[in-house]
């Protein structure tokens, strides 16, 4: 077997890709109502929306949007 040395932490990134902007806006506000907590304000890049949560763990999701027709040189 491997033997695998520990850092004492673990953390993991998720993202999840939505239909709609107002898609994020649900799945955060359901996250924030769980107890998740938003590290930094919503990016919205014109092709693409997304806001973060972490959620009890401390793992980071990224919930977005895009737009591929909005995207640049679509």
């Amino acid at each position: 077997g491997w033997l695998i040395a520990s850092l004492g932490w673990q953390q993991a990134l998720l993202a999840l890709s939505t239909e709609s902007r107002a898609d994020v806006d649900a799945v955060m506000e359901r996250a924030l109502a769980a107890g998740g907590k938003e590290p930094s304000p919503a990016r919205d890049l014109g092709f693409m929306y997304q806001r973060t949560f972490e959620d009890l763990d401390g793992h980071t999701w990224e919930v977005f949007h895009m737009d591929e027709a909005a995207f640049p040189g679509a």
